[in-house]
């Protein structure tokens, strides 16, 4: 079973992110707010790392890839902008080169097709399973970031060290394991997706001459080396990663007009057919109207990333009730179907109400929901 967090409005387009070895899904947390309001965010703890399941070792990459096309399956995603780190960049390129319909961009931070000689990670294996992952903690930390950072941020330094020496010691040998044996060189060589290849200048765990080499050997990629950062740009240089990855996929993904991105919203929050009906009852005299709600309601407020869609709908639904805008109202509760908001939260809303906006108010709200919950309910049963 795999760990992983889901986190941003569903109308913004997927970021789905693969960690490197030693680390879980928290090393990419200083990159996110630079991403934050234009993408939604995939991340999880690929197999024998973090909180996701510790087989015993050996692994292979085939296994890091199969998980990870899984997770993308049983979450019905695809077509998603899919962004790996050192070993997360080799089960990258595996998924897109495997299932293709998967991926539309592909982002390689610190990897290549293939890492370092098999005499190198079978020496590192017999070292970890006589002394521990902590005896080499000091000269991964050397490798994973700047000079400079390790000088002036000795207590970020330690946290992250932390994280690698607390990695299942399986986890760790058997994805080892799986970086000695992997060679994408024939598969990345026919990848087709757009593809953006990123290196710290400090790297010492693929340096930028090898990671240059990759992107030599994908079609029409690109490569772009991050000033004063190691191996985990994501860290220590998140800003910077952050404008390349954004300048990379707006090239592809260009943003959507206000009235687009407030179309999508709105068919997120109040379902298509909802939306269908409105656009079909469309006048030339109600039309200036209904693109101004679809722009500044739907376009400008709602898809704004400082409130969950969630939240919104229980804000909108306290605020129809006090105004008495009792069809609005029951538009808004049927809309939690899709918002997130559960039945529990709409009640201890309209109580809550009840305090700050007048019993008679809250009175009919509850008349109202409890009418359309009884609608809902009773079409789930045919």
């Amino acid at each position: 079973m795999l760990h992983y967090r889901l986190d941003g409005p569903s109308h913004l387009p997927l970021l789905v992110f693969s960690n490197s070895l030693g680390t879980d899904m928290r090393v990419w947390e200083p990159l996110l707010p630079f991403l934050a309001g234009k993408y939604r965010f995939l991340r999880y703890d690929k197999r024998g790392h973090g909180l996701s399941d510790c087989p015993p070792a050996p692994y292979h990459i085939d296994d890091h890839i199969e998980d990870l096309i899984g997770l993308l399956d049983q979450l019905e995603l695809s077509q998603v902008a899919l962004c790996g780190l050192s070993v997360g960049g080799i089960i990258a390129q595996g998924v897109a080169a495997r299932r293709p319909e998967l991926v539309k961009e592909l982002i390689l931070c610190d990897t290549a097709h293939k890492i370092g000689p098999v005499h190198g990670w079978e020496d590192r294996i017999t070292t970890i399973r006589d002394k521990g992952i902590d005896f080499i903690a000091d000269a991964v930390m050397e490798r994973w970031f700047a000079a400079e950072f390790r000088g002036q941020k000795p207590v970020e330094l330690a946290l992250w060290r932390n994280m690698l020496v607390r990695t299942p010691l399986e986890g760790y040998i058997g994805t080892c394991a799986a970086i000695r044996d992997a060679d994408l060189s024939d598969s990345s060589a026919r990848l087709t997706q757009p593809t953006l290849c990123v290196v710290g200048d400090q790297d010492g765990a693929t340096p930028p001459a090898l990671v240059q080499s990759t992107a030599a050997l994908i079609p029409d990629s690109r490569f772009k080396v991050i000033k004063d950062a190691g191996h985990l740009p994501c860290v220590e240089q998140p800003a910077a990663l952050a404008a390349l990855i954004l300048d990379f996929l707006h090239q592809h993904h260009p943003e959507p007009s206000r009235f687009d991105q407030g179309m999508q919203v709105r068919r997120a929050v109040l379902g298509n057919a909802h939306v269908d009906r409105a656009n079909a009852n469309k006048s030339a005299f109600d039309e200036p109207f209904q693109t101004f709600i679809t722009e500044g309601a739907w376009g400008s407020v709602w898809s704004r990333p400082g409130l969950s869609k969630r939240d919104r709908s229980l804000l909108t639904i306290a605020l129809m009730a006090a105004l008495g805008h009792e069809e609005e109202l029951a538009m808004h509760i049927r809309a939690t179907r899709n918002t997130g908001a559960s039945k529990a939260e709409v009640q201890e809303t309209l109580l809550h109400l009840a305090v700050y906006a007048g019993v008679p108010f809250s009175n009919v709200a509850f008349r109202i929901a409890k009418e359309v919950y009884n609608e809902l309910e009773n079409q789930e049963e045919q």
